[in-house]
């Protein structure tokens, strides 16, 4: 087993480590010939508590391990994880803050076979080119304890070796380490993959892990490509983001993945949304899509997606200056230049500031009632924004339409002793 550590000279690095043979080579790898590469040392143990006193035996191993040593060490136990995504998370937050403690990049043990292992999983359930990428290093955000979010830096010095090459090493430098029972059972899919799958396709093509490797690198070179163009697709403008019209659907997806995971969080999204997001370019402009708590309009040469909860509480009419849910809002009774202006005291007791609901109804400024919605179709006013404007209120009568026009009903006139002015601003 041979790692380059050369990419690693002098940072600190804060070994992952569950007492087993791979992190345990990592560790003894790193203690031995890090010295020289002016690297600091240090691990980070977390104990799930999925497996009761075993998992806590591994845990005091890895301790007086560390101690004889003379590693400095974080330890982290927990317990009562409901999935495997649970466990993980938990896992990446110890992660974050041993990075944190030590000012260090954690190193994980994944080797050759964990990767190979990883892709067939993924290829397997049907993943897109991004599955095929394989196990990565580099920059993981991660939530701490205290609601803070932070960044640490993850690097896999043992990618490029094999299983055999590892057991070579821990034999020939009598390396100690813990078993993982749990790791021989075949009833979990990875381990099947790892203890029937591997071994026969590296049979019937010799090398099979290897190359699947250099696969990877292959892919994600094409990956990182297809993100670059699709980070032009789509932007954020004003708390709305809109997605742009692309032909090209890989790029689209990619555009529309980033906006969904990375811009709302919504992490459970699957490629059937995607598709319905693609669909809906050829829409007729204000049609929608539904979907994790968003909502997406088809507007003219783009899409703009929405979080459905953004829409503000009601609050009494009165002066106002500030942000009114996504959009800034200025009701002042001394003039505003660009404002609507309205005759204050023909809006009745009991008027709100909101945003639209059913059975609104407006009357235009010069006369003519008809419904909110329509007026707002006949103003052409963008899809996403109808339900985002404020309106002022009472009952389902609307007296202004912020930003838009003011009802027939609080004109200015010569009578009018009090003049209200509404500057409202949004996309």
């Amino acid at each position: 087993m041979n790692i380059n550590l050369s990419r690693l000279a002098g940072k600190n690095i804060c070994v992952a480590c569950s007492g087993g043979r791979d992190s345990m080579a990592l560790l003894h790898y790193i203690l031995k010939n890090g010295p020289s590469s002016g690297i600091t040392l240090s691990a980070v143990n977390c104990d799930h508590g999925m497996r009761g006193e075993d998992s806590a035996r591994d845990s005091a191993f890895v301790s007086d391990y560390c101690k004889k040593s003379g590693i400095p060490a974080a330890f982290f136990k927990a317990s009562g994880f409901k999935s495997e995504g649970e466990a993980r998370a938990w896992r990446y937050s110890c992660f974050a803050q041993a990075a944190e403690k030590f000012n260090a990049a954690v190193a994980t043990a994944h080797h050759l076979g964990d990767n190979a292992e990883t892709v067939l999983f993924n290829l397997a359930r049907g993943c897109a080119l991004s599955g095929a990428c394989g196990i990565s290093e580099g920059t993981v955000r991660s939530a701490l304890p205290d609601g803070r979010t932070a960044e640490f830096q993850v690097v896999r010095p043992l990618l490029d070796c094999s299983r055999a090459q590892i057991d070579e090493y821990i034999a020939a430098n009598g390396v100690p380490f813990v078993d993982d029972a749990t790791n021989f059972s075949d009833k979990y899919t990875r381990n099947y993959i790892r203890h029937n799958v591997l071994p026969a396709l590296e049979k019937a093509v010799p090398g099979a892990a290897a190359s699947i490797r250099r696969f990877c690198r292959l892919a994600a070179e094409d990956e990182s490509f297809l993100c670059s163009l699709a980070s032009e697709k789509y932007a954020i403008y004003r708390g709305v983001c809109y997605i742009y019209d692309c032909s090209e659907r890989p790029v689209f997806g990619r555009a529309a993945a980033a906006v969904v995971r990375d811009v709302y969080g919504k992490k459970n999204y699957t490629s059937a949304h995607i598709d319905s997001l693609y669909a809906l370019q050829g829409a007729k402009a204000g049609k929608k899509f539904c979907f994790l708590g968003l909502t997406a309009w088809r507007e003219e040469g783009r899409i703009a997606v929405t979080r459905d909860d953004e829409r503000p509480a009601p609050m009494p009419f009165g002066q106002f200056a500030g942000t009114y849910g996504a959009v800034n809002l200025n009701i002042s009774f001394s003039p505003l230049g660009g404002a609507l202006r309205f005759d204050a005291d023909k809006i009745p007791q009991g008027a709100v500031i909101r945003t639209r609901q059913n059975g609104d109804k407006f009357t235009k400024f010069g006369g003519g009632t008809k419904s909110l919605g329509d007026f707002l179709t006949d103003k052409k006013v963008a899809p996403h924004l109808r339900d985002r404007l404020p309106v002022i209120a009472c009952g389902n009568i609307i007296y202004a339409v912020c930003g838009v026009e003011i009802s027939d009903r609080i004109k200015v006139d010569g009578d009018t002793k009090n003049t209200g002015y509404i500057l409202c601003k949004a996309d």
